[in-house]
């Protein structure tokens, strides 16, 4: 770590891109992103100041795996959220991040999120810690399929499912009562008739080793840690933040809310991604 600053740790945008540009200038950026980075675009996110109050449970993993039913409430809020998750465009983070790439300042994301908005705004090394939700995986045989075929298939399936309305929920399902899907019908493998999940990591389940180990990796490469929009409240996080601390690397973050670790961290920029993210480019670029 660099030497802690002897003002508060939380600072405001205007001092926060000047802080944040004097701790990052000349070095290699590696940058780590959670739900907040997404929030701006429409997606909401688990543990963010306005979404708080009204969280719900997130799937957990055994459940999906062993309950029909939990499957069928997934699949059935699935249908729904899909197509307001898959129509968010990148914001300003998302479009900064790229750009910070393109200039040579950001060596990669590892990011938190699975919406896919990094690779949309053009960040080239973007390793998905968590997988991303435009692939559906068959538990049986292993064969992929983009969830927009997913998609069709459930809807042909569920004829007038779609005309309901629910409130949108971060994982891109949406909320439904428990007696709205007691008659949906869940697709299958077009493969192999087996189960299918979201290529995603759910709660209680693990990140692949693999992609731990490449996200190691690409921190260790770096002289500089970003987190950005994340409350690192989760481990899967976390531990990148505890890597960078044992290696004495500077460490930024912006993000709204609370913050898992902030005794780790150089320089807290308490505002929005997508206000703080253009102007630190900007800093950045002009040296």
């Amino acid at each position: 770590m660099t030497t802690p600053l002897e003002t508060p740790s939380v600072v405001d945008a205007t001092e926060g891109v000047d802080a944040l540009a004097a701790l990052f200038r000349g070095r290699r950026l590696v940058v780590l992103t959670g739900a907040g980075c997404s929030t701006e675009s429409g997606i909401p996110d688990y543990r963010g100041p306005g979404t708080r109050a009204r969280a719900r449970n997130p799937i957990q993993h055994r459940e999906f795996l062993t309950r029909p039913e939990v499957r069928a409430r997934y699949w059935a809020r699935s249908l729904l959220g899909w197509p307001r998750f898959s129509s968010a465009r990148p914001n300003a983070a998302h479009q900064s991040l790229a750009e910070l790439e393109r200039d040579g300042h950001v060596l990669g994301l590892i990011t938190q999120n699975v919406d896919r908005l990094h690779h949309a705004a053009g960040s080239q090394r973007v390793i998905e810690l968590h997988g991303a939700l435009a692939r559906v995986r068959c538990l049986d045989c292993e064969a992929l399929e983009p969830r927009t075929e997913l998609q069709e298939r459930l809807l042909a399936l569920n004829p007038g499912f779609a005309e309901r309305t629910a409130e949108p929920r971060p994982d891109g399902d949406a909320e439904l009562p428990v007696e709205a899907v007691a008659a949906f019908q869940v697709a299958a493998c077009t493969r192999c008739g087996g189960t299918l999940k979201p290529d995603v990591v759910f709660f209680g389940d693990n990140v692949p080793p693999p992609t731990v180990e490449a996200a190691f990796s690409l921190l260790e490469e770096g002289d500089a840690l970003l987190v950005v929009g994340s409350s690192l409240a989760i481990y899967s996080g976390f531990r990148f933040l505890q890597r960078a601390a044992d290696r004495h690397l500077p460490v930024g973050l912006v993000n709204m809310g609370e913050c898992r670790g902030g005794e780790l961290v150089d320089v807290r920029v308490e505002a929005r991604a997508g206000e703080v993210l253009p102007r630190l480019a900007a800093a950045l670029r002009a040296g």
